[in-house]
């Protein structure tokens, strides 16, 4: 299913969004503000099915926003070691939220993963051939992404909820460790492998307006096209710190530096493209969205 169709007279927006502390979560209560959209901030555990419906009923949303869930401090390889916590979160919560809310009739916008895919033999790297949203995730390298690809599998029998698979997120906002660009900058060293990836500028407010027309289902969630880590970083030189360099490594190097393996995909963005025809290739996207807006006066 891809819509819910409200009455003639919609009412007014009125959103609650689970991951206040979050990046996205924070970005969103931004975006309302800007929207002039009411919102509120859940403060029920998303595992905690009587909690959620308090929340509903105090709030009386007409849409339900999810950017809540565990990535993992400093990075996803802390869920190998509290995988319990993981599931807690990244499972049992998200079902229950999507079950309650199914319950209410509300649509659940989910700000899941890319993470969940592997170039294989049908997808090669380079080849320009993505993941569709009806593929079946082949990547369980990692445990958070395996709790991922879980939960959407689950998820896909609820049709009041739109999954949106956000890759390797990216703002214009430099200054934030969770951000892509700004982890890659201040590793010692970096893998070059061409991602799809999500420009948070561009794609959050696209999100808003999703919620707007009651779009449910399985989305790739990223700018088309892919890009690579020295791509990126070549950007970053010209646009931003012309004295910056940086070294490479390849996957053997880096498996030796981290616990758990990562996923590198390309996802195909045909079917977010068609329904927002603005929607940016990744490498414009992060041109006017990303390194413009920041380029230093003194950098020609």
């Amino acid at each position: 299913m891809t819509s819910i169709v409200n009455g003639s007279s919609p009412p007014k927006l009125n959103f609650l969004i689970y991951g206040r502390t979050g990046w996205i979560g924070g970005l969103l209560g931004k975006l309302c503000e800007t929207q002039n959209i009411n919102y509120s901030y859940g403060s029920g555990r998303l595992e905690n099915r009587a909690s959620i419906l308090a929340d509903i009923d105090s709030i009386k949303p007409t849409h339900v926003f999810n950017a809540a869930g565990v990535t993992g401090r400093p990075n996803v390889d802390w869920c190998e070691s509290h995988k319990v916590e993981t599931v807690r979160t990244n499972v049992v919560g998200t079902l229950t939220l999507a079950d309650v809310c199914r319950e209410r009739g509300l649509v659940v916008i989910n700000y899941a993963t890319g993470c969940i895919f592997e170039y294989d033999d049908e997808h090669p790297l380079g080849s320009g051939v993505g993941f569709k949203e009806d593929d079946v995730p082949n990547f369980v390298g990692s445990y958070y992404s395996k709790t991922k690809a879980m939960v959407e599998d689950l998820l896909a029998n609820y049709e009041n909820v739109c999954t949106l698979r956000v890759r390797m997120p990216i703002s214009s906002d430099l200054s934030n460790p969770r951000n892509f660009i700004t982890k890659i900058t201040r590793y010692e060293k970096v893998v070059n492998i061409p991602n799809s990836m999500t420009i948070l500028d561009e794609l959050l407010p696209i999100s808003i307006e999703m919620a707007k027309r009651n779009l449910t289902g399985i989305w790739n969630f990223t700018n088309p096209g892919v890009v690579s880590h020295n791509e990126i970083l070549e950007m970053y030189r010209d646009y931003i710190d012309p004295n910056f360099t940086w070294k490479n490594f390849n996957l053997e190097e880096q498996a030796k530096v981290i616990v758990a393996p990562r996923s590198n995909n390309e996802l195909d963005a045909t079917k977010l493209k068609t329904e927002f025809p603005e929607l940016l290739s990744i490498k414009d996207s992060l041109i006017i969205n990303v390194f413009k807006p920041n380029q230093k006066t003194s950098v020609a």
